[in-house]
């Protein structure tokens, strides 16, 4: 069965939900390999053109929720001082002006993007097991993802993974997600965006953003602020509200307003299985927010 497409915009920053499995039995991704992949993907998305907002590292599988912005947004400087940071200060002589067009579609493809996250972690991990062969499933999921509501409520979904598995109870205690990145290194290297789809309702800071989005996640008195819109859409528990709606964000092709959905299902409907129209589902316990899956509903 050939391939089916991936969902993937173009000309404008897009949010996606990534998920990627290894193909091999048990939990092998260990301290060690979890953090030469954090490394990984923090190294890599100072290249490519993606802006890594949450992330959550498990033992069988990994999280990334990342803005891809499109190359146009970059000059050729930009590309330049990348090529630099990549290769190294004598690189920049090697790069020829026809590179430079080449370069700037790469750095832009989710594809290109998670491909090389996968085969550096798959070169290491083979290297320090001393073994050969794949590490990873083949395909990875990528899942569209609206701004505002759904990219908050998806945020909470990925850095939730280790308290639904029972490694630890709170979220920032675990070393590998993105919550914990931020209260245990203070986002050292400023590697994760700290746009958590709050700036409609007029939270500026980052450390506004922070407090409202651990408030948020607990669904406790972090949440009083005096912008009513605000305190409505983040009054529940995100703690008790993820351990039971956890497929939505996982098994979507697009997930949004109803007017996102239908927009993006509008764009791709020809990649879609089913010959009839598709309309969004609504998901129960998270108002306004509707999802469209990619296959047929199982």
């Amino acid at each position: 069965m050939p391939r089916i497409a991936r969902m993937v915009v173009k000309g404008e920053p897009s949010v996606y939900h990534i998920i990627s499995r290894t193909a091999l039995e048990g939990y092998v991704i260990g301290d060690v390999e979890k953090e030469f992949l954090l490394k990984l993907i923090k190294r890599l998305s100072s290249i490519y053109f993606a802006e890594v907002v949450g992330f959550c590292l498990m033992g069988s599988h990994f999280h990334l929720l990342v803005r891809m912005h499109p190359g146009e947004e970059y000059p050729d400087d930009e590309i330049k001082r990348r090529f630099k940071l990549m290769y190294g200060d004598e690189s920049e002589k090697r790069l020829s002006g026809g590179q430079i067009p080449l370069l700037r579609m790469k750095w832009a493809s989710l594809s290109e993007y998670v491909k090389e996250i996968k085969q550096g972690f798959s070169r290491f991990y083979n290297k320090l097991h001393h073994r050969k062969g794949f590490f990873w499933s083949d395909r990875f999921k990528s899942i569209i993802v609206d701004n505002g509501d759904t990219l908050i409520n998806c945020l909470a979904y990925i850095d939730l993974n280790p308290v639904r598995a029972g490694i630890v109870e709170k979220p920032e205690q675990y070393r590998w997600n993105s919550l914990g990145y931020h209260l245990q290194t203070n986002n050292k290297d400023d590697f994760l965006s700290l746009d958590f789809g709050l700036k409609e309702f007029g939270v500026k800071t980052p450390k506004d953003r922070l407090r409202l989005y651990r408030g948020f996640v607990y669904g406790n008195d972090l949440l009083q602020h005096k912008d009513e819109k605000v305190a409505a859409t983040l009054e529940l528990s995100a703690i008790e509200k993820f351990r039971y709606r956890s497929r939505y964000f996982t098994d979507s092709g697009i997930i949004g307003t109803k007017a996102f959905v239908t927009r993006h299902y509008q764009a791709f409907k020809h990649l879609f299985s089913s010959k009839h129209e598709k309309r969004p589902k609504t998901i129960r316990g998270l108002d306004g927010i509707y999802s469209l899956k990619r296959l047929t509903e199982s």
